[in-house]
C-alpha cells in the first residue's frame, strides 16, 4: 500500500502550551483504518487541524492529497442558515438527490428525509451530526477524518453508524482516521491505533501487535476477590479497574495453565487479545514509568 500521509518532527503550540509533538514518523497508508485514542486534551482534535493547515505548526508533513482529497467531520460544523438542507447538501455535493441512489440510500438509512425541508439553525444537534455524516461520506476522499463523529447521538443511532461506516468502507481503498472515545467503537472499527497522551505519540501500529506489547499474548479478567487474588497471586497482573484482576498471558501455554486453574476453582472469567481501553491503560502507565525512570536517572 502506498503512503499518503505522512508526520514527522511535528510540533504545534497555543501560545507557550505545546498541543502535539510527534517524532518518529507517522505513516498513514491506503486502506488504513486508524482509530485515535487518548484522554481530553490529548491532542486528538489538534493532529488534524494541523493536517488541514487550520493550525500553524512546526515540522513536516507530506501528502500526495490535494486539499479537496481530504473528507473531514469534525465536532463542530456550521452551514448557512438561509436556506433548506436539501439545497446545502446538492450545492456542496454538486449532485441531485433525486438522481443519486447513493445519497438516497444514506438518507433513508439514518432517517433524514424529514429534514431535507428544515434550515440548518432549525435542526437538532444529532440531525446536524447526521447531516455532516451523510455529507463526509458522500465524498468517498482518499483521506476521511471523523472527529468524535458518534458525539450527541443516541445509542441505537451511534450502532447504526457504525455498522454502516464498516459496510461503506469495507471495500474502498481510502484511509479513514477516526478519533473516538468510545472505545467499543473504534474496537469494530479499526486495524491500528494511534495512541496520544497530553500532546505525546504513546504509540502507533497494528491493534494486535499494540495488545501484544503492552498485555500478552491474551488477557484473562476476573473479579478481584480476596479467594481470587490468592489463587492468582504469582501470575502477572495488568492496570485494571479496582473491582477486576487481569492477568497477563504472555504465551498459549500460560494461558491454558491459567485456565485450567481457573476451572478447577470455579471461577468466571473473561478472555481479551484486543481490548482497545486495556492496551490504552497500560500504554499509559509504561509511557510514565519510563518518564519516572529518566526523571530518576538525571536527578
Amino acid at each position: 500500500m502506498d503512503t499518503i500521509l505522512e508526520l514527522e518532527q511535528l510540533s504545534v503550540k497555543y501560545g507557550k502550551e505545546t498541543a502535539l509533538t510527534i517524532g518518529q514518523p507517522i505513516r498513514i497508508l491506503e486502506g488504513d483504518r486508524i482509530g485515535v485514542i487518548g484522554s481530553n486534551g490529548a491532542g486528538k482534535s489538534t493532529l488534524i487541524k494541523s493536517v488541514l493547515g487550520l493550525v500553524p505548526y512546526e515540522g513536516t508533513i507530506k501528502t500526495t492529497l490535494q486539499p479537496w482529497q481530504i473528507a473531514t467531520h469534525m465536532q463542530f460544523n456550521e452551514y448557512t442558515t438561509n436556506m433548506p438542507v436539501k439545497y446545502i447538501m446538492e450545492g456542496i455535493l454538486d449532485t441531485r438527490i433525486a438522481k443519486n441512489e447513493h445519497l438516497q440510500e444514506l438518507i433513508r438509512y439514518f432517517e433524514f428525509e424529514e429534514c431535507l425541508k428544515k434550515r440548518y439553525h432549525h435542526l437538532s444537534g444529532g440531525q446536524k451530526q447526521r447531516l455532516t455524516i451523510i455529507m463526509v461520506m458522500m465524498q468517498n476522499a482518499p483521506l476521511t477524518f471523523y472527529d468524535e463523529v458518534t458525539s450527541g447521538l443516541d445509542f441505537e443511532t451511534r450502532q447504526r453508524l457504525v455498522e454502516k461506516l464498516l459496510s461503506w468502507y469495507r471495500d474502498k481503498d481510502g484511509a479513514v482516521l477516526m478519533v473516538s472515545h468510545y472505545y467499543e467503537e473504534l474496537q469494530q472499527f479499526a486495524d491500528k491505533l494511534l495512541i496520544l497522551d497530553q500532546g505525546h505519540v504513546l504509540d502507533f501500529g497494528k491493534k494486535k501487535d499494540l495488545f501484544d506489547k503492552y498485555c500478552g499474548n491474551a488477557v484473562l479478567v476476573v473479579d478481584h476477590t480476596p479467594e481470587n487474588a490468592r489463587l492468582l497471586s504469582e501470575y502477572p497482573k495488568l492496570i485494571s479497574p479496582a473491582h477486576l484482576l487481569s492477568i497477563s498471558c504472555e504465551n498459549a501455554q500460560k494461558e491454558a495453565e491459567i485456565v485450567k486453574l481457573l476451572i478447577e476453582h470455579d471461577v468466571n472469567y473473561k478472555r481479551s487479545n484486543e481490548d482497545i481501553e486495556m492496551i490504552y491503560v497500560n500504554a499509559k502507565a509504561a509511557y510514565e514509568a519510563q518518564k519516572e525512570e529518566e526523571k530518576n536517572a538525571r536527578a
